[in-house]
């Protein structure tokens, strides 16, 4: 069952590590953190603001180096490779294409990863709870949420017999994978169509329509993510009640989100940083993932649609109006 207001909580690996209000002491200096971001600053903001909450001051103890990929996929190989050269003390980042692209270049720079869909099937570990090399952070259960996503829209519009699947080949494909399994098992017709530019972003919208879906389903990926605002427009514009991977979305417009609170996992990552920082080796701090995730409905969107949110769907889910 979904929790009205679900909070994100962690699995028993979990760690608690770091003490809000503890001074970090410099050592030679200021701490050099590299941030490889694929193009979602806002919750790097987060990740900022619980390192300054852990006593790490910018331009006193710490100096951060960020390189934004801007949605980018192409970007990121060069930017990972301009990060390790300059040999910071630990490198941040997010997401599959990301991390796998500093995992190739570094075997010996501490990376933390504020958030990833599936670190396991992304084969960036074995094991959440005997991580191995230079390599820990946060992970999720996307691949199983993927599914998951489309059951709640054929919840929501029980009648759904075709769904546009917004896919970005960048992006982990066990999402994918996982959608059509779900769409198999709940007989419906699966319409998978492939982002890979923002000029693909119009022009997938006008592909659902040619192929006569009646929703959408925007898998996960950092690309979107930076495109929240403009999905969530089109979404609008062409009437395609649409799922999205997290609260934000939902926030700028979007009709329903199930998923992770991303800040949590960023601002939890920061506890990983500091401890390495005073001298935690990355395979010694296990993987956390949330158990928890948050239903989010947009009502107002939901009323401009003609759409009636079932009562059952309504009580487990947080609403926005």
């Amino acid at each position: 069952m979904i929790d009205r207001r679900a909070f994100v909580t962690f699995g028993a690996g979990a760690l608690l590590v770091g003490v809000p209000g503890t001074v970090a002491q410099a050592v030679d200096g200021p701490r050099r953190i590299a941030i490889l971001d694929p193009g979602i600053p806002e919750h790097f903001a987060a990740l900022r603001e619980s390192m300054r909450e852990l006593g790490y001051v910018e331009g006193r103890n710490i100096v951060y180096e960020v390189k934004n990929a801007d949605g980018n996929p192409d970007a990121i190989p060069a930017l990972a490779t301009e990060l390790v050269r300059s040999k910071p003390d630990v490198i941040v980042t997010a997401a599959t294409l990301p991390t796998n692209a500093l995992m190739r270049r570094t075997t010996t720079i501490p990376i933390v990863v504020a958030s990833i869909g599936d670190a396991v099937s992304a084969g960036v570990v074995r094991s959440l709870a005997h991580p191995v090399g230079n390599v820990t952070g946060m992970t999720f259960l996307n691949t199983e949420l993927s599914g998951k996503r489309l059951e709640l829209l054929v919840e929501l519009l029980p009648h759904l017999q075709k769904v546009a699947a917004f896919n970005d080949p960048s992006s982990q494909q066990s999402y994918l994978e996982e959608t059509e399994r779900a769409a198999k098992r709940l007989k419906v017709q699966l319409l998978t169509i492939d982002l890979r530019t923002t000029a693909d972003l119009e022009s997938a919208y006008q592909a659902a329509k040619r192929g006569k879906a009646e929703a959408i389903n925007v898998l996960a990926s950092p690309f979107f993510n930076n495109h929240r605002a403009r999905l969530v427009g089109l979404a609008e514009q062409y009437r395609f009640p649409s799922v999205y991977e997290s609260r934000e979305y939902a926030q700028a417009g979007g009709l329903m989100t199930y998923g992770q609170d991303l800040d949590v996992l960023f601002r939890r990552s920061a506890t990983y940083i500091d401890r390495i920082l005073k001298g935690a080796k990355p395979a010694d701090l296990p993987w956390e993932q949330p158990t928890k995730f948050e239903l989010v409905i947009n009502l107002k969107t939901a009323k401009m649609l003609g759409i009636t949110v079932p009562k059952p769907l309504l009580m487990r889910s947080e609403w926005i109006e």
